[in-house]
This record gives C-alpha cells, sequence and structure tokens, in this order.
C-alpha cells in the first residue's frame, strides 16, 4: 500500500509535468507556468487523499501484541501479521526514560485479517517467545474538565 504523501508526491509531480509541457507548447510566460504549479499544489494533496479513501472504508482493527522479544523489531512484526492479511501499522511501545523495547506492541490490521492473525498466531512462539495476541482495549479518553 502506498502512503498519502507518496500519492499525493506523484500526483505533484504529474502536475509540474503537465505544467512544464502547457508551458512550452502554447509558449506562455514563465508567470503562467508558476501560477499552474502552485494551483497543482493545493489540488495535488485532494487528489492523493481521494485515492487512499477507499481503503479509509475498510474496517480496521487494532491487535495487542503481548510478550513480544525486546529484539524484535517493527518490519519482523509486520511480516509475521502481514501473512494474515493487510497490515496498516506496527508501534512497539519503548521505554520513555531509556528508549529501549517493553515487550508488547500494537497491530493495526483490516478486520477480517485481525481475526485470523489472533486465531493463528496467539499463543505460538516466536523467536523462542509465546506471543499473546488479542484485540487492543479501546484506550479510555482523558476528561480535561475533571482535571
Amino acid at each position: 500500500m502506498k502512503s498519502p504523501q507518496g500519492l499525493t508526491f506523484i500526483v505533484a509531480v504529474i502536475f509540474a509535468v503537465i505544467a512544464y509541457i502547457l508551458s512550452t507548447v502554447i509558449g506562455s510566460s514563465p508567470e503562467i507556468t508558476a501560477v499552474l504549479v502552485l494551483v497543482s499544489t493545493f489540488i495535488a494533496p485532494l487528489i492523493g487523499s481521494s485515492t487512499t479513501a477507499e481503503s479509509a472504508d475498510e474496517e480496521v482493527k487494532t491487535l495487542y501484541v503481548g510478550n513480544l522479544p525486546y529484539r524484535a523489531n517493527e518490519s519482523s512484526i509486520r511480516e509475521l501479521f502481514s501473512e494474515h492479511g493487510q497490515v496498516h501499522s506496527v508501534r512497539l511501545m519503548k521505554d520513555k526514560h531509556t528508549g529501549k523495547r517493553r515487550g508488547f506492541g500494537f497491530v493495526e490490521m483490516s478486520a477480517d485479517a485481525a481475526d485470523a492473525a489472533v486465531s493463528s498466531l496467539n499463543d505460538t512462539e516466536f523467536q523462542q517467545r509465546t506471543l499473546k495476541v488479542r484485540e487492543a482495549k479501546e484506550r479510555p479518553e482523558k476528561n480535561l474538565e475533571e482535571e
């Protein structure tokens, strides 16, 4: 899956090429070319984000992954979970003071793939550790009025 920033960049490059071609074909001034490029910078993010809108409609679940080996990294976890479907993101939690991994993290996947990953990976061994995989609990919202 391409990132929204990557798609926006591609769309912006396409607009720049079109502006260049138009300016050379019609012999326009540099000012018109600059205006075309300026307009494209506002249009490109809209087009880039709308192409990822289809994937935003898909239901995504967040999985808690516990008892992770401390040497595991995001790419190894992504690879493990991608065997069961598309992985949207991987976040491995670190201690904010030491920067060392804490042995758990979260994986975002499509709902169907998440269910398959839980049933397949929970209580299985990964790098000599028995994983605990389940749907993550919703984090309670902090109420600013109570503080």
